[in-house]
């Protein structure tokens, strides 16, 4: 798999040029866990020593964010969704929160020993999440002594990082890539035509230098012991994103957006919009893929295009926006295809409507997913294999299979932040408004959504295994609520990205 990723980033780096172009009402806090113990312990920092909140779980000790934040630096944000916190530190984003064990750095999606906890002194996390966030970026070492309730930070030893540089022009764009064997610790500076990459306790490797070919939007790149700088043309701008295995810090340079005072013939190469202006909603299954059957008989394909369709009506009512579905009809659909219209469209959003089945009747609740070639847990492994189960033709395995399935994933990475940002907002909406147990937010290999070049969720609306969610999905008022939950949730995301919450109420079913 990794010389497959390794071949997938070379492939997009020649032939695909990807490019990374309050509260919520009634938001639902998550599962409560059990706390052994709360009380102060102590932060040492070098010569420093200040009291820092902590807990103990059954998994480990968890400590108070903002109280390490204030010490180590770093930009404590809550986002439209109250479970949903932001750390910028340097020019880097982490979006992590209350029930769920993961955080979204860039284009990746990290694990953790434990979700986080929300408590009165604010919002506890595992050490790990700290080691991410400032022991890669940072340089910092952490470590937690529970005999004297200290938690040690120290700085790393400094390393010698090699680098290699490779530059290419295709249509109009120049991509830079900076390849390391392990990732360094760095920030990214600008200042007008210069893009620095500043190495953070860490050196660069002087001798990896090689000579580059000449290049209309990048003049030159010097590299010296910390810092590796991309002079570029006073026309060009630079956009930044990452790629792994092996770590990868890959720059795509193009011409500035031409202004009315400045005209130019070389347009710059397309961007999605943050607006929100056209929606893709995908009923699950059709055809002779009828999905889950209820016990009464109903089948999943049937009560997902009803979803749909009533879906697409209030959304195109509540805002102003282009709402298409991928059928219309009970017709067979592949996986495939059903994204391939959505990209085909220039979708702003996705949303896949599901409907989950188990052999326990009890189980219950909605669960919101997002893309990741790696799942949450096996429960969303096993849910993402059902799914994709209707797609199988042979292929799996296969190693073009494998490799297309990478770069698609390549694809869907550019949206990782936005897409779990709706799915955060779709599931505390369905749990607020139908009372639902909450199953959380998890990322799992869906085939459906892997190959959407926006951002993408895929919504299982409740059990139809389960008589008494099957009885409530049939009734029109129940169903008429749960379309309402997810009309806000879009809503919101939509006021989010476009930076209008406060004129979200006014409007809301």
């Amino acid at each position: 798999m990794r010389d497959l990723r390794h071949i997938a980033s070379l492939l997009c780096l020649g032939l695909l040029g990807i490019q990374l172009g309050g509260v919520a009402r009634g938001a639902e806090a998550p599962q409560p866990v059990t706390l052994f113990e709360s009380g102060l312990a102590t932060l040492d920092i070098g010569r420093r020593q200040v009291p820092v909140g902590y807990s103990l779980s059954a998994i480990g000790p968890v400590f108070t964010l903002h109280s390490v934040v204030v010490q180590l630096g770093g930009e404590l944000k809550l986002g439209p969704l109250y479970q949903a916190h932001e750390l910028i530190v340097g020019e880097t984003k982490y979006v992590f929160g209350p029930g769920s064990a993961a955080v979204t750095v860039e284009n990746e999606i990290l694990p953790l020993s434990q979700p986080p906890i929300p408590a009165e002194d604010g919002l506890k996390v595992p050490l790990d999440l700290f080691e991410i966030i400032y022991g890669e970026k940072m340089g910092y070492d952490f470590q937690w002594d529970p005999s004297t309730r200290t938690l040690t930070v120290q700085r790393q030893p400094q390393r010698l990082v090699p680098v290699s540089i490779d530059l290419v022009h295709l249509q109009g764009v120049t991509t830079v890539v900076l390849q390391f064997p392990f990732r360094p610790r760095y920030r990214i500076n600008r200042a007008a035509n210069i893009v620095e990459v500043e190495l953070i306790g860490d050196r660069l490797s002087p001798e990896m230098v090689k000579s580059l070919p000449t290049d209309p939007l990048v003049r030159d790149i010097k590299l010296g012991q910390q810092e590796l700088r991309l002079v570029l043309a006073q026309e060009a701008e630079a956009e930044d994103y990452v790629l792994q295995d092996p770590f990868r810090l890959v720059f795509d340079v193009y011409r500035k957006r031409p202004t009315a005072a400045t005209p130019t013939v070389d347009p710059s190469p397309p961007t999605r919009s943050s607006e929100v202006r056209t929606i893709v909603i995908d009923p699950g299954h059709g055809g002779s893929d009828t999905g889950a059957i209820g016990p009464s008989g109903v089948q999943e394909k049937d009560l997902t295009l009803t979803l749909a369709r009533a879906l697409r009506a209030r959304l195109a009512e509540k805002m102003p926006v282009r709402v298409i579905l991928t059928r219309n009809e009970d017709a067979e659909l592949p996986l495939e295809t059903r994204t391939a219209l959505a990209n085909q469209q220039k979708a702003d959003l996705f949303i896949s409507l599901h409907l989950n089945s188990v052999q326990s009747p009890s189980a219950n609740g909605a669960e919101t997913y997002f893309s990741s070639l790696e799942a949450t847990d096996e429960s969303a492994a096993q849910a993402a294999e059902a799914e994709n189960l209707v797609a199988a033709s042979g292929d799996d395995g296969d190693a073009l299979y494998d490799l297309q399935l990478i770069l698609w994933d390549l694809a869907q990475s550019q949206f990782l932040a936005q897409s779990q940002q709706l799915a955060k907002l779709v599931q505390s909406e369905l749990n607020e408004a139908l009372g639902l147990n909450n199953r959380g937010v998890k990322q799992a290999p869906f085939r459906v959504l892997i190959g959407a070049s926006m951002p993408a969720v895929l919504v299982e609306c409740g059990f139809v295994s389960n008589p008494d969610e099957e009885k409530a999905l049939l009734d029109p008022a129940y169903r008429s609520q749960l379309i309402n939950a997810l009309v806000r949730a879009v809503m919101r995301y939509r006021a989010a990205v476009m930076g209008s919450e406060a004129l979200v109420d006014e409007a809301l079913p």
